[in-house]
């Protein structure tokens, strides 16, 4: 059998019972280690589950899936995935090679960042479709997340930004000379987000734009370590969100819609960092 099962968000103990029982009975166990972190690493959830996790890079699962299946005809396997088994299309995929093996799979669900975040009292049913905001370099600049909160915001829904995370990227040295050498751990923050959507905002009013989907001044979430126990919430302008600091990973942003339900604003307004700017942002309409 091939064990599909999330760890949901926060840190070992966040494993489901079933989940648990699972892993202790498995012969190999992998920790998916790319698309997502927990707050605690590889050592807490060995010395949690009694047994030792292969950690699986994304070269593994994307080119060495047959590793991971290996075997799995006559073996328990179980792969471990922060979050939710299918928040990435990653995982989806190794589903299938399993099962274009005649390998039998499992999922175990948990937790995931698409249903946590109803903890910032945006209500769920109000979300329009999820953007990742990648990191730029010099000659890589993509915009195209912003057409879609753009879309989402003149529907009235909220956007929740996935913010990157660069782990065990290879170094372009290494890539020219053809040995694995890597490049520190990266993880975005709200502020660097911030500070790319505000970079898109001026571009588009440099080229004429004559309305925009949001501005500096618009509302905006973010979250970091979302289902731990120093999660952290701020609600602020997008202007001010690009110089605050929620600390460690992971973080996440969101752009609401324009225009909220009390109740949203009621909930939004603990996490304000400036309670009458807030409320001046929640109680006007916009004006582009």
């Amino acid at each position: 059998m091939f064990y599909v099962i999330g760890l949901g968000l926060g840190d070992a103990k966040d494993v489901t019972v079933k989940g648990l029982e699972i892993i202790k009975k498995c012969d190999r166990v992998y920790l998916e280690a790319y698309t997502s972190i927990l707050t605690v690493g590889q050592e807490s959830l060995e010395e949690f589950y009694g047994r030792p996790v292969i950690v699986a890079d994304r070269e593994l699962v994307e080119s060495g899936a047959e590793e991971i299946l290996y075997n799995t005809e006559n073996e328990n396997v179980a792969f471990l995935v922060v979050g939710d088994p299918f928040g990435a299309t990653t995982h989806t995929d190794l589903v299938l090679r399993a099962r274009e093996r005649g390998v039998k799979v499992h999922v175990v669900h948990n937790a995931s960042i698409l249903n946590a975040i109803g903890c910032c009292g945006l209500q769920l049913y109000s979300y329009g479709e999820v953007v990742s905001i990648p990191y730029w370099t010099d000659s890589w600049k993509p915009d195209s997340f912003y057409e879609k909160i753009a879309s989402n915001r003149r529907r009235g829904l909220h956007t929740l930004c996935l913010l990157d995370i660069k782990v065990k990227e290879p170094t372009l040295e290494s890539i020219l000379k053809k040995r694995k050498e890597y490049m520190p751990p990266r993880f975005m923050s709200v502020a660097e987000a911030s500070e790319q959507l505000l970079q898109i905002l001026e571009k588009m009013l440099e080229s004429g734009a004559e309305e925009l989907a949001f501005t500096a001044e618009s509302l905006a979430v973010g979250l970091a370590r979302v289902g731990s126990d120093n999660q952290r919430i701020v609600a602020c302008s997008l202007k001010d969100m690009k110089e605050t600091d929620l600390g460690a990973p992971l973080h996440c942003l969101i752009i609401p819609g324009e225009s909220l339900h009390p109740l949203e604003i009621e909930y939004l307004l603990q996490y304000a960092t400036d309670k009458e700017k807030f409320e001046e942002m929640t109680k006007r309409k916009e004006s582009h």
